[in-house]
C-alpha cells in the first residue's frame, strides 16, 4: 500500500498562492507549497509522521517556528535556506510578525519503510531528535531538486525522485556504509516470476514495492537477493528487457525510431539511442542495418 502520511492543522491568515504540487515515492511523500501570511497569521500542526520543512523561498517579513522537546519550548526564526527536523507526533506552532511570502518544500516520511529500503532500521533516537533552522547547503541543494521535480508538469523516472529522498534522507541522518554481507538469492520460482513479469510489463512503470510483494519479500531483502541472483539490480533488469523489446520492434519492419522508442518504454529517441548503445554496443539504427544487410546476403 502506498504511503498515507496524517497531519493535523489549524490555520489562520495563511492564503495558499497556487495548487499544493506532490509527488510520491517509496516511503516519502513531497509537498511543495507556496503562501502568503498575513501579520499574525498562526499555523498549529501535529504529524503522525516524520517530516522535513524546507524554506525555500522567502519575501517580507519574518516567522517564528516554535515547539515543545521534552518538556521544554524552543523557538526560532528561519530564513530562506533553512531546514527543520520535526519527529513524528511532535506539535509545532508557527506564527509571523509581518506579512510575508513563503515557498516551502515537506517530505513526510514513513521510518519503517525508509529502513527496509535501505536494509537497516533508522536509529530511534535520532528520529526522536528535533532540529530547528539548521543550514546544510548538500540537504538544501537535493531539497531543491525534490521541488522542482513536483513542479514540473512532466517529471522525470520514479528512480529520480526516489534517489534524490534517499540520497538527503541518508545526509539527514548521516548513515554510513555498513559492510557488505553476502545475500541469499531468490529461489527459481520468485526470480521467474518476477523476471516474467517485469519482460510484459517492462515498458511501463515498475515499482520496486509490488515486486517485493510477489514473492512476499522486504523491498530491501527482495532487492539484494534478485541482485545476487541475476547480477542486476530490478532496475537495470527493466531497462535490459526494455532494450530486448526495442529489438525484437526494429526487426519488424521500417518502423521509426521515435515509435519503437516509446512502445519500448523510453521517453524519447535519445533516452533509447543512449541505454541501447551502453547494453548492446552500438546504435538501434547500425544494429538494424547490420542485420538487415545479414538477411540480403542470405
Amino acid at each position: 500500500m502506498t504511503f498515507q502520511p496524517r497531519m493535523r492543522s489549524i490555520r489562520e491568515g495563511i492564503t495558499l498562492l497556487d495548487d499544493l504540487k506532490w509527488r510520491s515515492w517509496n516511503g516519502v511523500i513531497a509537498d511543495l507549497w507556496q503562501a502568503e501570511c498575513a501579520t499574525g497569521a498562526r499555523g498549529e500542526y501535529v504529524s503522525e509522521h516524520p517530516r522535513l520543512f524546507i524554506v525555500l523561498d522567502k519575501t517580507g517579513g519574518e516567522f517564528t517556528t516554535r515547539l515543545a522537546s521534552n518538556g521544554h519550548a524552543i523557538s526560532s526564526q528561519h530564513r530562506p535556506g533553512s531546514l527543520s527536523y520535526f519527529p513524528a507526533k511532535m506539535p509545532v506552532w508557527g506564527r509571523t510578525e509581518r506579512k510575508l511570502r513563503i515557498r516551502h518544500l515537506d517530505l513526510h516520511f514513513d521510518p519503517k519503510e525508509v529502513g527496509e529500503r535501505l536494509g537497516e532500521p533508522l536509529d530511534p533516537a535520532r528520529l526522536a531528535e528535533p532540529r530547528i533552522m539548521f543550514s546544510d547547503e548538500r540537504l538544501l541543494t537535493l531539497a531543491r531538486l525534490i521541488a522542482t521535480e513536483c513542479a514540473e508538469p512532466n517529471a522525470r523516472h520514479d528512480l529520480y525522485g526516489d534517489g534524490l529522498t534517499l540520497a538527503l534522507l541518508i545526509d539527514l541522518f548521516k548513515l554510513g556504509r555498513r559492510p557488505e554481507r553476502k545475500r541469499t538469492p531468490l529461489a527459481s520460482w520468485q526470480l521467474r516470476r518476477v523476471t516474467d513479469y517485469i519482460e510484459a510489463n517492462c515498458a511501463g512503470s515498475i515499482r520496486l514495492q509490488e515486486l517485493a510483494e510477489m514473492v512476499d519479500l522486504s523491498q530491501s531483502y527482495f532487492s539484494h537477493a534478485f541482485k545476487a541472483s541475476t547480477g542486476l539490480p530490478p532496475h537495470q533488469w527493466q531497462l535490459q528487457a526494455r532494450v530486448r523489446r526495442g529489438q525484437d520492434l526494429l526487426l519488424q519492419g521500417d518502423r521509426s525510431l521515435t515509435e519503437i522508442a516509446v512502445e519500448a518504454g523510453f521517453s524519447d529517441q535519445a533516452h533509447f539511442t543512449r541505454v541501447f548503445r551502453r547494453v548492446v554496443g552500438e546504435t538501434p539504427a547500425a544494429w538494424r542495418r547490420l542485420r538487415q544487410n545479414s538477411d540480403i546476403l542470405i
